[in-house]
């Protein structure tokens, strides 16, 4: 019989709760098995990480995905992660994904702007949007234009996680004014690098497991990286003492996770649904760790030598002129760049509307009472 015959049947004959339940015992088991192992079919999956281990709150952030997939799915849908360089390269982590060498990828959309540069406007670009900025817009029709532009290169992307605003990164020397840029080897990611380029600057992209040890032997003469607490694990404090502020490259930049398209489209819609969902998780859990635990890592910096500087104003205003510069050229070359680049543009004049008049205005206050000593 039908089960849901034999529940209406049930309910109409008047049969309880009880007694329904241990009537049709019996009958649950070999009804509910194989749709069960049909529902919920074992998976294996790869996923490679552009970054190292060391990284525990960005590298981790993959680790989180893996095991709320595994919990939700009682063990049936696994991922395995793997560092940078364990399987492909780090900047190479997408690529593996799109021709099939692995299912999925944590990595950054900028790390591939040799493709296409409209690959960076899925991570951040210099004078862009902040991370709570970056997310609305994600939730706002951004994403689903960064998954537009990917699907002819057979990929899918879900936000899996932001830094917040990072630090300017460190130098060797003093950079006081524009000038002081000029003739500096720099590890700078993205369309960052192309800006600092028309100020004199020398852009290098190095993986995340390299930067100290080209900054130590002296193959570049700065770099930036994320903030505080990474950096104080990767010890730039011991090579170069200058740490400025802010990273104007890199306002709210998102990672996230890589889907090969035809793996994703593949799997049944409830486990798509918790990949959704466990990526989300992630992309909330990184923003939060680093707002709690920067603050105290920027002390241990401060305290074991390093120089904490702002970019000067001129500096700050020069190259905000040379990014526009740079998206004016790209849009003209790029449709697929001009197109997600616009959408973002409109986006961020009405976000910083309303951050003005909310966000700024109480944290300016409330920033005042701290250097006042009343917080």
């Amino acid at each position: 019989m039908d089960r849901r015959q034999f529940f209406r049947k049930a309910t109409t004959t008047g049969i309880g709760v009880a007694a329904s339940a241990a009537v049709t015992a019996p009958l649950a088991i070999p009804l509910a098995t194989p749709a069960l192992a049909q529902d919920n079919p074992k998976i294996n999956w790869r996923m490679t990480s552009s970054f190292p281990k060391s990284l525990d709150i960005i590298f981790g952030a993959g680790n989180e995905i893996a095991q709320i997939v595994n919990e939700a799915t009682d063990g049936n849908f696994t991922i395995q992660t793997f560092a940078a360089g364990e399987l492909v390269p780090g900047l190479q982590a997408a690529d593996a994904v799109a021709d099939g060498t692995v299912e999925m990828a944590h990595t950054c959309s900028y790390y591939y702007i040799g493709q296409d540069p409209a690959f960076a406007l899925g991570t951040a670009i210099p004078f862009g949007l902040n991370a709570r900025m970056t997310n609305a817009w994600f939730q706002n029709g951004g994403n689903a234009l960064i998954n537009e532009f990917l699907a002819p290169r057979g990929l899918y992307a879900l936000p899996a996680g932001n830094s917040g605003t990072q630090m300017g990164g460190w130098f060797r020397k003093e950079i006081v004014t524009i000038d002081d840029l000029k003739g500096l080897k720099m590890r700078i990611a993205g369309l960052a690098g192309q800006v600092m380029s028309k100020v004199g600057v020398t852009p290098q992209q190095i993986a995340g497991g390299d930067v100290y040890a080209a900054l130590e032997k002296g193959t570049i003469d700065a770099t930036e990286f994320v903030g505080p607490y990474d950096d104080e694990k990767l010890g730039f404090v011991k090579v170069a003492k200058y740490y400025y502020y802010p990273a104007w490259w890199e306002g709210g930049p998102a990672m996230h996770a890589f889907f090969n398209l035809e793996k994703f489209n593949g799997l049944p819609k409830h486990y798509q649904a918790i990949l959704k969902a466990a990526c989300a998780s992630a992309n909330t859990s990184m923003l939060a760790n680093y707002d709690a635990r920067n603050a105290v890592a920027l002390r241990k910096l401060v305290a074991e030598g390093a120089i904490l500087k702002p970019f000067s104003k001129d500096i700050m205003e020069t190259c905000f002129k040379a990014a526009m510069d740079v998206y004016a050229g790209l849009s003209e070359k790029s449709p697929s760049f001009k197109k997600i680049y616009d959408h973002q543009q409109a986006f961020k004049k009405d976000a910083y509307l309303w951050t003005q008049v909310a966000e700024y205005s109480y944290d300016t206050f409330m920033i005042m009472q701290q250097r006042n000593g009343t917080l």
